[in-house]
């Protein structure tokens, strides 16, 4: 399997996940738009008041999966993301976690930046 298929398999994996413990995928596969320096966000779920942004990774390990998300990436990941909010007028909690699946494994990373 290719890296494109193995991560739309990867998010499909956490999209069951998040949805065993209660939230409803809002949105898979944000982008605000292209040429906007934004990145695109994999999973936007929603359990009661709060909306949470979730980057995948699925690496051989939890290390490298870590390494791959930079400090640039965050930051854009939190612009796409405040992009989102304000179109949807959103007033309740937010916070960026992250999934990592490896081997078969999974890890749940709640408020990760």
């Amino acid at each position: 399997m290719d890296s494109y298929k193995t991560g739309l398999f990867s998010e499909l994996v956490a999209c069951v996940y998040l949805i065993l413990h209660g939230f409803r995928i809002v949105r898979r596969r944000y982008i605000t738009g292209r040429h906007t320096g934004r990145a695109e966000i994999d999973i936007i779920a929603k359990r009661g008041a709060l909306i949470t942004f979730i980057e995948v990774k699925h690496r051989k390990t939890v290390n490298a999966a870590w390494g791959a998300i930079t400090p640039i990436q965050q930051r854009r990941l939190r612009l796409a993301a405040e992009t989102f909010l304000l179109q949807k007028k959103w007033t309740g909690d937010a916070r960026f976690d992250v999934i990592i699946i490896h081997g078969l494994h999974i890890d749940w990373i709640k408020n990760a930046f």
